[in-house]
């Protein structure tokens, strides 16, 4: 299998604007099934509508809720969002961290808010977003990896994609050796999500290379690493279909 169809098959294929209609996911859906991506990521609305059309595949529901994108919502309003998403039948919830409150220095609430809804999500995987071009340096992308991952993130990601800076390879690298760190003390796989700018192969190539060479071929999967990319799907598929 070609480099192309494997990133392919790692892509949440997206849907996340504010004009988004029944017809757009529908179609949406239909992609999804023809380029065998991992899975499509919608708003809570139309959650049910994803789950219908695609329950007799492979392909995943997930969606964006707690308040996505700016997290600055009441934690009891997020978590009903989180479980209105279950009780519809999503398989994944990416949610965001309260980047306010970790910017402000309170790491027990990004951790405190990351186990509220992660209890909500149940069996559900969830991802959760740090943000990484509103934390700015090194040394707060890792802290907020660890915090993530203590409060008990499946997967943690990058970006929302609705900031002018989303995913960069640096902010990657801090997130995978975190993952790395985390895999060699305690045994436990956490994924990984790069997501926003990325249109190209030529621009997803380099994190599909640092995953392959930090964290090694077990990680090549969609149940470890997926891309938060709809632009990006419609060029792999074109060079491959």
């Amino acid at each position: 299998m070609k480099t192309e169809e494997k990133i392919l098959r790692l892509i949440d294929l997206t849907a996340l604007d504010g004009s988004d209609t029944s017809a757009r996911i529908e179609d949406l859906c239909k992609k999804a099934q023809e380029y065998h991506t991992a899975a499509v990521c919608v708003y809570p609305y139309y959650v049910p509508l994803a789950k219908k059309l695609l329950t007799a595949t492979p392909v995943r529901v997930a969606c964006v809720a707690g308040g996505f994108p700016a997290s600055q919502t009441p934690l009891s309003i997020k978590t009903l969002e989180v479980e209105y998403c279950v009780k519809n039948g999503t398989d994944e919830v990416d949610i965001v961290i309260p980047i306010g409150g970790f910017l402000e220095g309170d790491k027990q609430r990004v951790i405190d808010e990351v186990k509220t809804l992660k209890k909500a999500c149940g069996e559900k995987h969830l991802k959760v977003i740090l943000e990484t071009g509103a934390l700015g340096t090194p040394e707060k992308i890792r802290t907020a990896s660890l915090l993530a991952i203590e409060g008990g993130a499946d997967f943690i990601k990058t970006s929302t994609g609705k900031i002018p800076v989303a995913a960069t390879i640096e902010a990657a690298r801090v997130m995978v050796e975190v993952i790395k760190e985390h895999y060699e003390k305690t045994g436990k796989y956490i994924g990984f999500k790069p997501a926003g700018g990325i249109s190209t192969f030529e621009e997803a190539l380099p994190y599909y290379e640092l995953v392959e060479s930090v964290l090694g071929e077990a990680w090549l999967t969609p149940d470890l690493f997926r891309f938060g990319a709809s632009r990006l799907a419609t060029d792999l598929a074109a060079r491959i279909l």
